[in-house]
């Protein structure tokens, strides 16, 4: 339970103000307790979790996740809002601007009639065209501002649906894993891993259990094409090279067998002991080249 409870302590240390006690504490700490977590996981002989903690930390991931998608979608409100203020503000002030330039063209005119330069309409329709010039340029610089402002509106939109999105698609699926882990018949197992596969058909994790239950089934070509499929997205992916040195060994093909075995060991170390118990490689137990392979050292 130490990761589970480092993920739990985790999301409440960056949530937390800091403290008088969190500035002291030394960087060498901090790397030592690292240091000290990995030791004790790398330690660990069997799964340190369960169904109730895996549902546990799905359920703190959508959490962190939906605060996200609502931090961002309560900036953009605020951004929204202080330039829309600012936006109103400007033209407010536009508009006494133009108010102020017609009252002193007003008294400026006056004036000027009172000595005789010019009429009182050739005037007026000066500064008319004047203030239109001036308004038409205010009006079109705020418009493109607005416009600019509304176009990232929708850009920030269209992020946080796909955000929202991806982290529905993210909870059914690990719904259907946790369903997956609590059926113990091969066959329903193949069918909610086709069901991640419908959505997702890229997941190599999916793939590579279905070959599981394949080869439980017996069928070992069945088998074979999943893990070559699973191996064409990621050449280096352990679990598939062993799954197909199963496949290989239950047809009889053992060059092929120890070949992906020797390859899969090579990449994970874990599967060496797991290799050495599986009932796939019944037939080559009593080669010398297989217990040298699966032979884990003291």
């Amino acid at each position: 339970m130490v990761f589970a409870s480092a993920l739990v302590i985790l999301p409440a240390r960056v949530n937390a103000a800091p403290t008088t006690e969190d500035t002291a504490e030394s960087a060498e700490e901090v790397q030592a307790n690292y240091a000290k977590a990995e030791k004790t996981i790398e330690a660990l002989e069997a799964p340190l979790y369960s169904a109730f903690t895996e549902r546990y930390l799905l359920d703190e991931v959508k959490t962190l996740r939906q605060m996200l998608a609502d931090h961002r979608v309560e900036v953009t409100e605020q951004i929204t809002d202080r330039e829309l203020s600012v936006a109103d503000k400007a033209l407010m002030y536009a508009t006494d601007t133009v108010t102020y330039f017609f009252y002193l063209i007003a008294g400026a005119s006056t004036l000027l009639v009172l000595v005789g330069w010019n009429s009182l309409r050739e005037i007026k329709d000066r500064a008319s065209a004047l203030a239109n010039d001036e308004i038409s340029r205010i009006t079109s610089s705020y418009e493109e501002r607005l416009e600019k402002l509304e176009r990232e509106l929708h850009s920030k939109s269209r992020h946080i649906a796909a955000t929202q999105e991806e982290i529905e698609l993210t909870n059914e699926v690990h719904s259907l894993w946790l369903k997956a882990s609590q059926e113990s018949s091969a066959q329903n197992k193949i069918a909610i891993y086709d069901q991640i596969l419908g959505l997702r058909p890229d997941d190599i994790e999916a793939i590579t259990y279905k070959a599981d239950a394949a080869l439980l089934l017996g069928q070992n070509q069945w088998a074979n094409a999943l893990a070559n499929r699973a191996l064409t997205i990621d050449p280096e992916n352990s679990h598939a090279k062993y799954q197909r040195a199963c496949a290989h060994a239950e047809s009889g093909y053992i060059e092929e067998a120890l070949r992906d075995l020797a390859e899969a060991i090579e990449t994970s170390e874990a599967l060496r002991e797991q290799a050495a118990h599986d009932p796939s490689f019944e037939k080559l137990r009593d080669m010398e080249e297989f217990i040298a392979m699966t032979q884990v050292s003291s």
